[in-house]
């Protein structure tokens, strides 16, 4: 199974849920996908004032699904179609829909987690998340654009630690350096997130949509470098993929 991105729709609200069972919702390709076809179809409904962004099972996302890995990522114009055309597609549709959008975070949000989570408007979790991009560990770094989103969405400082130490974060500490908007028990997460998206639905629609375009227009793209993947082919990204793959401590070797 690919996994999915299912679409509920009740009164002025929208529910977006991340599935993919036994892999703590990580996103796979078919999953970027349908997160673009999702949130480009969502702001086109005038009736809709307010989306949730979830994960299913407990969990918001724990990443990619790294056992595709090893199916693209070893030469650079794949793996520039994944990030540029998939993720990065996904991720703008997100950044893109004029309804204002709640994550409801649970569990794992790490990696691709914290990059779509980025693009959230609100975002509530629960005491027993836990955030980061430790891809150091499996030999690559972020792409430069979702390099870029991140660290204005958690900051530099907190974007640096995750990426080159590889370090993890409780929520706690990601509400103190000001991710999270709203901290809760892990039982009341998803009750919080519905009250704010109803809170949200009963003001002006009009008003909340145009908010979202200047934010949007505020915001500045960052250029992606020409050798952006050229890592692609190199052994220490193939020895970090294949490591995770089998399990065992990557030998990264200068």
């Amino acid at each position: 199974m690919t996994g999915e991105v299912r679409v509920a729709r009740e009164g002025a609200l929208a529910w977006v849920t991340l599935s993919h069972p036994g892999k703590l919702n990580a996103m796979s390709r078919a999953m970027w996908r349908e997160l673009r076809q999702v949130f480009t179809a969502l702001p086109q409904d005038a009736g809709l004032r307010g989306v949730v962004l979830r994960g299913e099972g407990g969990h918001f996302c724990a990443g990619g699904d790294i056992s595709e890995y090893p199916s693209f990522r070893f030469a650079p114009e794949s793996l520039r179609e994944f990030h540029e055309d998939e993720v990065w597609a996904g991720l703008q549709a997100v950044l893109d829909c004029d309804v204002p959008v709640v994550a409801q975070i649970e569990g794992a949000c790490m990696g691709a987690g914290v990059e779509i989570s980025a693009c959230c408007d609100i975002r509530i979790a629960g005491e027993s998340s836990r955030f980061g991009a430790p891809i150091a560990k499996l030999g690559f770094p972020m792409a430069p654009r979702e390099a870029a989103l991140v660290a204005a969405a958690v900051g530099n400082a907190t974007a640096r630690e995750m990426l080159l130490e590889a370090a993890v974060f409780d929520a706690a500490e990601m509400k103190l350096r000001g991710f999270l908007n709203r901290l809760r028990p892990d039982a009341a997460v998803a009750a919080e997130a519905e009250a704010t998206a109803h809170r949200i639905a009963a003001l002006a629609p009009q008003a909340a949509r145009m908010n979202k375009q200047t934010f949007r227009a505020l915001a500045t793209a960052a250029a992606v470098p020409p050798d952006a993947y050229a890592y692609a082919s190199s052994a220490e990204h193939r020895e970090g993929i294949t490591a995770f793959l089998h399990k065992r401590k990557p030998a990264f070797t200068s």
